[in-house]
């Protein structure tokens, strides 16, 4: 490729309405354009990035046993509706009629699809086990599309579904996806974690995230500073935080005047935070309210919370009236005194306190020597709270820390959730009729390639890693209307291409000052410099993007050192 050739409008101003460096810098460097909000077209760099991610993802997939399809984007509201999503998966959904008026959906994911295809054709375990998987554009109409290719409305995905007989086959294919998913993201040049994640609206069994570490990142992941736990802040499991043993005071109620809020009781009263109940109150979808206690110091995981909910698909603040309809007062609430019947959910920790505060469901009230396991009745116990830098390790015990990063692929245990919804069953050995095993692994293409510009860049641009790059070289001759720079720039390029090099040349009538800056705002990963006081040595200067490290080459030898220089990158 030449660059006069090349469709590639870069910009030097910084676009008022990129937020995020990989936005920022992917405009900046001609790889893409907003056609509206969430909606990018992809240039021809940003292309080829994405058409090598996805050759990557391709081979490892091949190589664990995957057979690509294509089905269809638009997807009947019927299997939807069999599977019991269609009025239950939310706003993102994009539904849409045909003439006919029938109802149909542009396909946010496939598991009812790729279920419903399977349940018609599959029939008995010798079919079995089967991966299926597809490279194709998905749907969500997010609320709030933001950071460009991250969180955008329609988005290029990888998704794999597996089919199994049994439980253990299940696991089998979701290890093979796991290590499918390292060496992917591996491949793909960058610096990750796999922690164990919330399922979400997609259900099933367990599931981990393959997290992009960025700052720019909207996952916060605790691991570990010793083991090699990690999981994100929505799935981290915590450990009971023991109080110390007291003898249990009398319940007394005292006046907390204007205290609304646990920090102000906690000043009002001369107590510490961790001898506070702080009480959070959500109401479900269906409106039934949930009343949430965490101890003063700690914050409550309304992921936490939802999943212990039957039915719930998200979670509000609650409205002032449903907390007086169940005799709670919003300020001041505890689990004594609400009305019975109401959800209520405690942390495991706040039950192992000893003579606490907490709200007395009245107005300018608390209650003091609260005792959560002699006076709390009627409430469900679990881990509710969020993980926070420091707290210990359920693996070893050690601190955690906390960072952030893009999720860029997720892989889930599905088990029967689709297969018994969908009626998708095989005879097994003995003839009997049993739901197919499933679990389903998606990496997002484009949310990659962002994920890689926010991990490499500098202040001149993006230093791209050469197996996702869209050119892996970049020849310059710094004038381009001098014949001898020319000729010799035009034989290294088409050295580098006959030895299998990804190359371009910079055959511009520039200033060489502008092919530089254009060179290192697109981040190929080396650049290779024809200039006049090289050329009368009898060699070529050779930088690359990464380290900034310069390097003169004899030009005799200059393809084989390049091509060797490039195998290291």
């Amino acid at each position: 490729m030449r660059t006069t050739n090349l469709y590639a409008p870069t910009l030097r101003e910084v676009p008022a309405e990129a937020e995020v460096k990989s936005h920022q810098l992917m405009l900046r460097a001609g790889m893409i354009r907003k056609a509206a909000g969430g909606l990018y077209t992809y240039m021809p760099l940003a292309w080829r990035t994405i058409k090598k991610i996805e050759a990557i993802i391709r081979d490892e997939m091949d190589k664990a046993g995957g057979q690509e399809i294509s089905m269809p984007i638009v997807q009947p509201a019927e299997i939807w509706q069999e599977s019991g999503r269609w009025s239950v998966y939310g706003d993102e959904m994009w539904r849409v009629k045909d003439r006919h008026g029938r109802g149909f959906c542009l396909g946010p994911t496939h598991e009812e699809m790729v279920t419903t295809l399977i349940r018609d054709e599959v029939r008995s375990y010798k079919q079995l086990p089967l991966s299926l998987y597809q490279i194709q554009n998905k749907y969500r109409d997010e609320r709030r599309p933001r950071f460009g290719l991250m969180r955008s409305r329609e988005f290029i995905m990888k998704d794999m579904y597996s089919f199994d007989k049994d439980v253990e086959g299940m696991n089998v294919s979701y290890k093979k996806m796991y290590d499918a998913y390292t060496n992917v993201f591996n491949r793909c040049g960058l610096e990750f974690r796999p922690v164990e994640a919330d399922n979400g609206a997609i259900g099933g069994g367990h599931s981990h995230e393959f997290t992009v570490l960025a700052e720019a990142g909207e996952s916060n992941i605790a691991y570990c500073s010793e083991c090699d736990y990690a999981a994100s802040d929505e799935k981290a499991e915590l450990k009971v935080i023991a109080s110390a043993e007291e003898e249990m005071k009398e319940l007394e109620k005292v006046s907390t005047p204007d205290a609304h809020t646990i920090e102000k009781v906690a000043e009002y009263l001369n107590l510490p935070l961790d001898k506070t109940i702080k009480a959070v109150a959500f109401q479900t979808d269906t409106n039934e309210l949930v009343l949430a206690f965490v101890r003063g110091d700690h914050e409550v995981n309304d992921v936490k919370v939802i999943n212990l909910i039957e039915g719930a698909i998200e979670l509000r603040m609650a409205d002032e009236e449903a907390i007086t309809a169940a005799g709670g007062v919003a300020g001041f609430m505890s689990p004594i005194g609400i009305k019975e019947g109401t959800k209520i959910v405690v942390d495991a920790t706040v039950m192992g306190m000893y003579n606490a505060c907490a709200g007395a469901n009245e107005k300018d009230f608390h209650f003091i020597n609260v005792n959560p396991k002699r006076d709390f009745k009627d409430v469900i116990v679990a881990d509710i709270r969020m993980i926070k830098e420091g707290d210990a390790c359920p693996h070893c015990g050690a601190p955690v820390k906390m960072t952030r990063g893009i999720e860029a692929g997720q892989v889930f245990t599905l088990g029967t959730k689709y297969s018994e919804s969908l009626h998708a069953t095989f005879l097994d050995e003995n003839g009997k009729e049993k739901p197919l095993q499933m679990g389903c692994y998606g990496i997002g293409v484009g949310r990659t390639m962002a994920a890689a510009v926010e991990q490499n860049n500098d202040a001149d641009g993006i230093i791209w890693p050469r197996s996702i790059a869209p050119y892996e070289a970049i020849v310059v001759p710094v004038n381009a209307k001098n014949e001898d720079q020319m000729a010799v720039a035009e034989e290294i390029y088409q050295g580098l291409l006959a030895q299998g090099v990804d190359a371009i040349i910079d055959d511009r009538k520039e200033r060489a000052g502008v092919k530089f800056k254009d060179a290192d705002l697109i981040g190929y990963p080396m650049r290779i410099t024809v200039s006049p006081k090289a050329l009368e040595e009898g060699s070529v200067e050779v930088k690359i993007r990464r380290s900034g490290e310069v390097k003169m080459v004899e030009k005799a030898n200059a393809i084989s050192e390049i091509v060797e220089i490039l195998k290291n990158l």
